[in-house]
Formats: structure tokens, C-alpha cells, sequence
């Protein structure tokens, strides 16, 4: 297999139910997934084998989950595995928006083989470091790992032959950024294979919960309107690969599994909207094509 070529890819270097603080959502958002890989989240967050269990509910096997660090899957919060979809295949370049501790890239890593490459883009510095540690524990000499936001991702244009992400461009307040960046960085023909959570009619209160948003939920586009923007940034052939809906009690399980303690205001909330969000959260499995010029 001939093997893809690319320039360097990456950057040098690389309300309700929370406190309101004055900084924007992007910057709560950071901070909160920066904690999950120091002390005080280690001791919040969920055992092993509960950890364990969860990947495997949303689409990881065995085989998989045992080739690759246990920190990787530790430091796991997707709603998917993109990758029992797309159809990556060696000597391919993949492109992992909101790469986190890494386990997408690794896993995607053995595909592409030693022709090809990953890279991981993250905006939290404490994630690409753990990130960096899983890949090098693996010997895995074909991926690279960027400090940098997906709204502006720090790639050549035309440089990658697939792009998947695992719940985290619904973390985006600008999506339609997110989507126009990625049709850029694709190559003709380019295809993207996404995982991410979609949402119907949530209350007001829940919609406007950092809480919530951090929780993957609060910031959740219709699955209308998400397939729409994909479409107006230059796509072709979306399709919904698969999708999944959350009862109430999963929802707040979501949110919970972020690594922080959720504030007795929170809980107050979810008991008042608990059956107007049973429903109507669900993950997704997106796929779209970049046309060919």
C-alpha cells in the first residue's frame, strides 16, 4: 500500500446546577476535562472494571480493549466506537478530533500500519501528555498527538484521509466551525465517521446547565439539525450508521461519568425533568464523504 503523504500536520508544540464563574464554556469545559487526569479526578471517577464494562456497552471488544493501555481506557468518555464503522485501512492518515488519553488513535494506529499515521488533536494539555505516555507505552511510532481546538485544527489543508471523533464536537459552542474545519482538512474523497449525542425538546433548565453541558448533554444539537450542518459545510452522503436512545436514569449516568460531583442543585433539576428527558438523548454514528473535485 502506497503510503499517504502530508506535510507536518500539527501545531509546534503542540448556570443552573454549577456555579456561574464568568468564564466562557469552552474554558469550564477545559478545565473540567484537564482535572480528570489529576489526582483529585483519579479518585472520582469510576473503578476499572465498571470503566471496562462501559466501553464495552458502547461498542469495544475485548480484543481491543486488551491491545491497548488500561489508562486509555480509563480516561475514556465517548459515547461510541467510531472505529467499528469506519473502514480505515493501512497506510491511511486519520485525524481523531478531541483525541482525550487516546484510545481511538491507538486503536486506529494498528490499522494504518507503519505506512500510515494518526493524529490526536486535544485541546487539554493534561490529556495529550497521558495521551503521548499510552502511545509510547504501546511502541506505536505512527502517531502524533497536538495541543489545539477542533474549531481551528491545527492541519494542512487536504492532508487527512479520515477523520473520526468521539463525542466531544457536541462539547463545541460552534459547530458549524467545527464541520467547515474538517471538510477543509479532509482530501477529496476523504471521509469523516463520527460519534457524538444528539437531543430533542430538553427543557430550558437542562439546556442551560453548565452541568449539563459538560455532560455532554446541555450543548447536544437535534439529530436534524447536526446532519444539516454536516451538510451545509460541503458534504456528501450522510448517513446515520447507528444510534442509540437514552432512558432519564442513563442520561444523568453520562453526565456523572464525566469525573465530577454532581451539586445537590443538579440533582433537583433532573428529579423535576427526569421524564421530559427519558428519550430524548440518544448517541449517533455519522458518517459523511468529502465530494471528489
Amino acid at each position: 500500500m502506497k503510503k499517504s503523504k502530508m506535510k507536518s500536520c500539527c501545531c509546534s508544540g503542540g448556570s443552573c446546577g454549577m456555579p456561574m464563574t464568568g468564564k466562557t464554556v469552552k474554558e469550564i469545559v477545559k478545565e473540567k476535562y484537564s482535572s480528570l487526569v489529576t489526582d483529585e479526578g483519579i479518585n472520582k471517577k469510576a473503578n476499572k472494571n465498571v470503566k471496562s464494562e462501559y466501553t464495552k456497552m458502547i461498542g469495544y471488544n475485548d480484543d481491543e480493549l486488551n491491545g491497548i493501555p488500561v489508562d486509555a481506557v480509563e480516561y475514556a468518555f465517548g459515547c461510541g466506537n467510531p472505529l467499528s464503522y469506519a473502514q480505515v485501512k493501512e497506510g491511511d492518515v486519520v485525524l481523531d478530533l478531541g483525541s482525550g488519553a487516546g484510545i481511538d488513535v491507538l486503536l486506529a494506529s494498528k490499522r494504518v500500519g507503519k505506512s500510515g499515521k494518526v493524529i490526536g488533536v486535544d485541546m487539554t494539555q493534561e490529556m495529550i501528555v497521558k495521551a503521548r505516555a499510552n502511545a509510547e507505552s504501546l511502541g506505536a511510532d505512527n502517531i502524533e498527538f497536538c495541543q489545539g481546538e477542533i474549531e481551528n485544527i491545527p492541519c494542512e489543508n487536504e492532508s487527512v484521509d479520515w477523520i473520526i471523533s468521539n463525542c466531544v464536537i457536541n462539547l463545541s459552542p460552534d459547530k458549524k466551525k467545527v464541520f467547515s474545519e474538517a471538510f477543509r482538512v479532509l482530501k477529496p474523497g476523504g471521509k469523516m465517521l463520527i460519534s457524538d449525542i444528539v437531543a430533542e425538546d430538553l427543557p430550558e433548565e437542562i439546556k442551560s446547565s453548565l452541568m449539563a453541558w459538560v455532560g455532554c448533554v446541555a450543548g447536544a444539537m437535534s439529530e436534524k439539525d447536526y446532519l444539516k450542518t454536516i451538510k451545509k459545510s460541503g458534504f456528501k452522503n450522510i448517513r446515520v450508521d447507528g444510534k442509540f436512545t437514552f432512558k432519564a436514569d442513563a442520561v444523568k449516568s453520562m453526565i456523572e461519568g464525566c469525573g465530577t460531583e454532581i451539586p445537590d442543585s443538579f440533582n433537583e433539576i433532573y428529579s423535576r425533568y427526569k421524564n421530559d428527558i427519558d428519550g430524548k438523548v440518544a448517541s449517533i454514528k455519522v458518517f459523511a464523504e468529502k465530494p471528489v473535485e
